[in-house]
């Protein structure tokens, strides 16, 4: 049986640890990689969040517009109806008053 000289054994132990570092710092490399990757992604959804955020405020903004157009207009016809009648109401007295002149005579 052959032996091993004893120098190739401390030899053999440093290429096989360096081998192993080796791996490690891949394997380190690669989890730093898909960490930067979560990162990258995370971001992204942050701007979409941002952005439909932004968007949702713009259209209240203009919702609210509307609501306050079609208040205003809704408010002008009713306050037009309610003239109109205080007009047919005005009529009204006065054509009372004269039937009643009318009578008189």
């Amino acid at each position: 049986m052959k032996t091993i000289p004893y120098i190739l054994l401390p030899v053999t132990t440093l290429i096989l640890s360096a081998l192993l570092l080796a791996a490690c710092d891949e394997r380190k490399a690669s989890i730093d990689a898909k960490a930067e990757a979560k990162k990258e992604i995370l971001n992204q959804e942050k701007v979409a969040v941002d952005q439909a955020a932004e968007q949702a405020k713009k259209q209240t903004d203009i919702n609210a517009t509307m609501d306050k157009a079609n208040i205003e207009a809704t408010k002008a016809a009713e306050q037009a109806d309610l003239d109109a009648a205080k007009k047919k109401a005005d009529a009204d007295a006065i054509a009372e008053k004269a039937r009643l002149d009318a009578l008189r005579k």
